[in-house]
């Protein structure tokens, strides 16, 4: 971290992580003035590693981000961990105003906020969250591959949860929670019973914990269910208070508002742009990492091109 603050730079970028830091290391490279403001609140924390990221598969998220940090400070990047409160667009570009009381300038600012996991109020749920309450098996599945499963419903589309982890175990309970059996079609019913998941009504009151490991799922009637591994949707919070003070367009969908980007990243508000999670609900860390990448070469042209005109070339 450097204590260099110069005023003005050519791009900010909003968020430390994946996207953030993919973006910070093209701009680099590009030899592009930029700074990184980071808030230290990475999603993926409760996680003790990263998967499915060619070459850093089982990496600790900490260790991957620290790495990042490294690799953007040979190129010049600054980093201050510090968080942007407010961001105001002007004629040269924004003006990001940082919980320090520290105000930055930049032509281009790229927002790779991301979101955080808002979890259902379930005693227990939090503590476990990244342990053994898990929510994508693409990310930790093959970990605990044929234990016995638990998915807690949190919604309709928790049917196609349940479903999708019979490919790491065959051993699944749908805990319906507080949904109604009648909210899942007749789809849904046939596919658990071909899959052969489990389906339990009733409300979920907490988990059964022995020697710090999960044994089971308490039910409210008193009921307890043996299961060593419980998948939760959490739901998604996107961190969209700097787009909507930039008077970006949002877009609502079933995981929360959006901003509208195109294939680069660029959202409705010029010099405005949107990585990793800040852009969709569904960014793993490697997709988040090239949504960043493509944001900052884009970035690089933009400016660029916009210089030369300028100087009428």
């Amino acid at each position: 971290m450097t204590e260099k603050h110069p005023a003005r730079y050519e791009v900010i970028v909003v968020g430390g992580g994946a996207a953030g830091l993919s973006a910070a290391l093209v701009l680099g490279r590009a030899r592009r003035r930029t700074l990184v403001v980071d808030a230290g609140e990475p999603r993926n924390a409760p996680a003790a590693h990263l998967q499915g990221y060619l070459t850093r598969d089982g990496m600790p998220p900490a260790e991957f981000l620290a790495k990042g940090r490294e690799e953007i400070a040979r190129y010049g990047v600054e980093l201050v961990r510090d968080r942007a409160d407010a961001a105001v667009r002007k004629e040269e570009g924004f003006a990001v105003e940082l919980a320090s009381g520290r105000t930055a300038h930049a032509r281009q600012l790229v927002l790779a906020t991301g979101l955080k996991d808002e979890l259902p109020p379930v005693e227990g749920l939090a503590e476990r969250f990244g342990r053994d309450v898990l929510h994508c098996p693409y990310c930790h599945g093959w970990e605990v591959r044929d234990q016995a499963f638990g998915v807690l419903a949190t919604g309709p589309m928790s049917a196609h949860q349940a479903l999708m982890v019979t490919q790491w175990s065959k051993d699944v309970t749908l805990f319906l929670h507080r949904v109604a059996e009648e909210e899942l079609t007749e789809d849904d019913l046939r596919r658990l019973a071909a899959a052969g998941v489990r389906v339990v009504p009733g409300e979920v009151a907490g988990l059964r914990i022995e020697d710090d490991r999960l044994t089971g799922v308490r039910l409210r009637d008193g009921s307890t269910h043996a299961r060593e591994t419980l998948f939760v949707a959490p739901r998604p919070v996107p961190r969209n208070d700097l787009l909507i003070q930039l008077g970006a367009e949002l877009k609502e969908t079933p995981f929360g508002a959006y901003p509208v980007i195109d294939e680069r990243g660029l959202t409705t508000v010029p010099g405005l742009w949107a990585a990793g999670n800040a852009s969709g609900f569904a960014e793993q860390v490697v997709n988040a990492a090239s949504r960043g990448y493509r944001a900052g070469a884009a970035i690089n042209g933009e400016l660029l091109f916009a210089d030369l005109d300028a100087a009428g070339v």
